[in-house]
């Protein structure tokens, strides 16, 4: 089904995902209205911290991380380094740092155009694998932007070198934020291309999972809608799914993101979060956490997601 401009013109991103609920065309024809650039920005304003979402290519996040007390600026995964620009622009902003969660092209693909337009800028990530690196971190390694404090949380599994971002203002009672990747996302968690099923349990239930509960995840795409539908196959009586997904639906329908979400959210939702509870370990035919992890993640690859 061809949209031509005209109608995109006459109709809003509202009417038309009523519009395609009506006609049973659900999320594949709404996919392909965000792809055409229908999906909304939207900016989080904590106290001093800011974060500006900026939807890129088909599901994409990247974010822009600004410290309200001296506009220095962060960028997370800037695959599409423009749109990255016209925003710093639009703040007021003076980007400083490049945090990058991992090596894949769309996480990294705009390192190298980015530095170029941008010279000078602090390149981090925990991968020889990502363009323009200039700062390699590890495990609990630290950096500043502006007065925001940022440590580095090693979550490998999809890939070996994956970094996740902890995000906090020192003496603030505003929620800290992390930055995910593809390591934990609404509901879900990343595919496991280089790791084990231990690994992803550590990540995020040893390492994401410790973070103070009201931590706002700002994870790498927009997955929820499918990811949830998938949660609801694993455990049909979890009221916290059922409701989320229909917020999540209702969302989607108006081009509006999906995140960020909490930690302790994710733990009444995500079913790889939620490993240690027996209606989980019961799906998976599994008795230990670890085990229920792997066998999930391995349903989930399989899994046919239904149109509702």
């Amino acid at each position: 089904m061809v949209l031509g401009r005209g109608l995109l013109g006459r109709w809003s991103v509202a009417e038309l995902g009523a519009a395609c609920a009506r006609l049973g065309l659900g999320p594949a024809l709404l996919g392909s209205l965000h792809h055409l650039g229908l999906r909304k920005s939207l900016t989080v304003d904590q106290g001093t911290m800011k974060v500006e979402l900026l939807p890129a290519l088909t599901d994409n996040y990247m974010y822009l991380l600004i410290d309200e007390d001296t506009k220095e600026a962060a960028i997370v995964d800037p695959v599409q380094p423009q749109k990255v620009v016209e925003a710093v622009r639009k703040h007021g902003a003076k980007l400083t740092t490049v945090l990058t969660t991992h090596h894949h092209w769309d996480h990294a693909g705009g390192n190298e155009k980015l530095v170029k337009l941008e010279p000078g800028l602090k390149v981090y990530g925990g991968d020889d694998r990502i363009g323009a690196l200039t700062h390699k971190v590890t495990h609990l390694s630290t950096l500043q932007v502006g007065s925001l404090h940022v440590k580095c949380l090693s979550t490998p599994c999809h890939t070996s070198g994956h970094i996740c971002y902890f995000v906090t203002k020192p003496n603030s009672p505003e929620p800290p934020a992390v930055f995910t990747g593809d390591t934990l996302f609404v509901a879900g968690c990343g595919k496991f291309y280089e790791g084990t099923a231990d690994e992803m349990y550590k990540a995020l239930l040893e390492v994401l999972g410790r973070l103070p509960p009201d931590t706002r995840v700002y994870c790498g795409h927009e997955y929820t809608i499918n990811n949830l539908k998938f949660a609801r196959h694993v455990e049909p009586n979890n009221t916290a799914i059922q409701e989320k997904l229909a917020w999540a639906k209702e969302k989607y329908s108006v081009g509006e993101p999906t995140v960020p979400s909490t930690i302790a959210e994710e733990f009444t939702y995500n079913p790889f979060m939620r490993v240690r509870e027996k209606m989980v370990q019961q799906h998976a035919g599994e008795t230990e956490p670890v085990a229920a992890m792997r066998a999930i993640r391995k349903e989930k690859d399989q899994f046919k997601v239904p149109r509702d």
